[in-house]
């Protein structure tokens, strides 16, 4: 199974369970990059893409290729960079086995379950808004294209009842960036949601609590968490 270990955020003390992510070798191997369960967490307040990624060798063929530092994003804003071992030392990198579960078959009554979401990697800002629109396919809205409203900042992406922002770059998204997005959405009638890679500003996610504005952080791994209950509700039901 994939590495897990537990994280305790340094902003808010909340725990949570982290689960690195795999990625696939030219060769076919599963790699993933080495989790240290003793390290302490670190919020990430500055980008820099050189700090954002690490260098993984390949259990099977040990070729090296660089992946996206493992991050969390907590429910109270902070985007966290995930503690690893240092390579060369202790126990070597072990790539996650991939393990397919037995099939369970579901009742007759039980809805068809959501598959599970396919990240792609982002290296660039457009892969940032590419990913993005994948999720938010993946959540069920349709016809994800290039919204026609303005925005202070970021990119717009709309789809059928839906008015989402990606800000794809290391700044911060403020207040105003909330309240802009959700006058937008109000005056189209639509759903709204915000997804950033560098988090949120002071009271950015009280706002957008007050105004149910769903919040995501994505990582560089191309998976979206949800950043306030608004995302984790709309990630429960779907669009």
């Amino acid at each position: 199974m994939a590495e897990s270990v537990p994280v305790r955020c340094p902003v808010c003390r909340r725990d949570h369970q982290f689960t690195a992510t795999a990625y696939p070798c030219p060769c076919g191997e599963p790699v993933a990059p080495p989790l240290d369960p003793g390290g302490a967490p670190e919020e990430v307040t500055d980008r820099a893409w050189s700090a954002d990624w690490v260098t993984v060798p390949c259990r099977a063929c040990a070729r090296a290729d660089d992946w996206p530092r493992p991050e969390l994003g907590c429910p109270c804003g902070a985007v966290l960079r995930i503690p690893l071992r240092v390579l060369g030392q202790g126990a070597p990198p072990v790539a996650a086995p991939s393990v397919r579960p037995a099939h369970i078959p579901l009742p007759a009554t039980a809805p068809a379950p959501r598959p599970a979401f396919r990240p792609m990697a982002i290296r660039t800002a457009r892969d940032a808004v590419t990913a993005t629109a994948l999720y938010l396919r993946w959540l069920g809205f349709r016809e994800i294209r290039r919204a026609a409203w303005p925005v202070p900042s970021g990119v717009g992406l709309a789809a059928e009842g839906l008015f989402a922002v990606v800000e794809p770059t290391v700044r911060v998204t403020s207040v105003r960036d909330v309240e802009c997005l959700w006058l937008t959405a109000l005056s189209e009638s639509v759903t709204c949601v915000y997804v950033t890679l560098a988090g949120y500003g002071d009271g950015a996610r009280e706002r957008a609590d007050s105004l149910g504005v769903p919040l995501f952080v994505v990582d560089l791994a191309g998976v979206p968490q949800p950043a306030n209950g608004a995302g984790e509700e709309l990630v429960v039901g779907g669009a």
